[in-house]
């Protein structure tokens, strides 16, 4: 609705039209209309709901570094040159999720379900919904694989030529809203799964280095878990893995 449709409805009203001196039923505002939710809205409604009447939502929120990975990509060549910056994440994430195992598994009743694997949800934004491909046994793949696994996953999403196996089976979710300019979130778990990752703009921002405010390449990332499982000792252990591995650690 604009500020013209809301102006014309007013004069509409006061012109002694409406259903005040008639007895009609007024008229909507110019523009107005209703229309059914699609089945994934509804299905994406309907998770979200269980996943906020299911879970313990917690999140934490760590600034972090992203110089290093960007010396490295400008230093770098062929493959490792182009990957993005979220297959450092997913590298990285995936190394914490190693060290941190309890924030990789899920609860079914009152048991801890552990999958022995890493299998990354890489929520992609479409214009019709939202889909999370699974990039499965991260653990074991490069920085440059899961970028071109990404970029794969992420076309044919956007394509509609994923199969039904390809979206099942994640025990962790990366989302990405950074890519449109979000500075953090705090994101709804996908179940049945423990925690998520927001990603937020990856920017220059002033940052005081050994007294002196320098810029520097940085994003916030935020973990939403499920403190039913979790604990936010370990959640912050998880992230303080993840912030050192992307500022320090070699991937």
């Amino acid at each position: 609705m604009t500020r013209a449709d809301v102006l014309a409805y007013v004069a509409h009203r006061e012109s002694g039209t409406s259903d005040s001196d008639g007895g009609a039923e007024a008229e909507p505002p110019v523009g107005e209309h209703t229309e059914p939710l699609s089945v994934m809205r509804r299905r994406i409604a309907e998770r979200m709901v269980a996943s906020r009447r299911t879970a313990a939502h917690v999140h934490t929120v760590f600034d972090v570094d992203f110089s290093r990975i960007a010396a490295r990509r400008a230093s770098a060549s062929g493959a490792t040159r182009t990957a993005g910056y979220l297959a450092y994440i997913a590298k990285a994430v995936s190394d914490a999720l190693v060290a941190t195992p309890v924030v990789n598994a899920s609860l079914n009743g009152d048991r801890v379900v552990h999958p022995g694997r890493v299998n990354l949800g890489i929520a992609v934004a479409l214009e019709w919904g939202l889909i999370v491909p699974v990039i499965k046994g991260v653990e074991s793949l490069s920085v440059e694989d899961i970028d071109a696994a990404i970029a794969d996953l992420s076309t044919r999403a956007r394509t509609k030529q994923l199969s039904p196996e390809e979206v099942e089976g994640g025990t962790f979710t990366i989302t990405n809203p950074g890519v449109f300019g979000s500075v953090f979130g705090l994101p709804i778990i996908n179940q049945p799964q423990s925690a998520i990752l927001c990603v937020g703009v990856i920017e220059k921002r002033p940052v005081v280095v050994d007294d002196a405010v320098v810029a520097r390449l940085r994003s916030y990332l935020t973990l939403g878990f499920d403190h039913r499982l979790i604990d936010g000792a370990v959640a912050d252990h998880f992230m303080a893995h993840l912030r050192d591995t992307l500022e320090e650690r070699s991937l």
